[in-house]
């Protein structure tokens, strides 16, 4: 009986280093996970700088704080088809060139106020050549403001979310009533 448990273990030891080298137990870069699009880590940023201009931050906390840009490539990553992954990435790619060819400058190093203008140009342009950068801006203010609102911080800090219409109270004067201020 102990010479089938033994060959029972060898066989097990055996499947296990077959497998151990298929096994990647290296920290997984984040970025792996978008596998239909190709993010390097300063396109992730940028993303989160033009995250950060549509809503940034103030009394509460802005776009890249909640790291809306992840959300936004998920919902790229994910939810889109081939074809409009394909125009958000050129728009994404093309975005230093037309920050470069509207304000002679990159984007990161634009003031507030200049980027709030090229993010206006951009989504504005009637350029058939510029086509992929209104639609990634048009993309990326949506997914934008879609995970910010979702966020957990917006659901439980900002503007609390409740599961159920709460407690019935048949009669209140409408000026005792206590609303709930999104904007602080």
């Amino acid at each position: 009986m102990k010479r089938r448990d033994a060959l029972r273990s060898l066989a097990l030891l055996t499947g296990g280093l077959v497998l151990v080298p298929s096994c990647d137990f290296s920290k997984e870069d984040i970025l792996a996970a978008y596998h239909n699009l190709q993010i390097t880590p300063s396109l992730q940023q940028l993303l989160a700088d033009i995250a950060d201009t549509i809503i940034p931050p103030g009394e509460i906390k802005g776009a890249s704080d909640l790291s809306v840009q992840d959300f936004i490539l998920v919902m790229v990553n994910d939810c889109m088809d081939e074809n409009g992954q394909q125009s958000f990435m050129n728009g994404l790619k093309g975005f230093e060139d037309f920050s470069k060819k509207k304000t002679g400058n990159t984007f990161s190093k634009l003031e507030t106020v200049q980027k709030e203008e090229l993010l206006l140009a951009g989504m504005t342009t009637d350029a058939e050549a510029e086509r992929d950068i209104r639609s990634f801006l048009g993309t990326t203010k949506r997914f934008t403001i879609q995970g910010f609102m979702l966020s957990e911080y917006i659901q439980t800090e900002v503007k609390p979310y409740s599961l159920i219409p709460g407690d019935y109270q048949g009669e209140v004067r409408i000026a005792d009533l206590n609303t709930d201020r999104i904007h602080g």
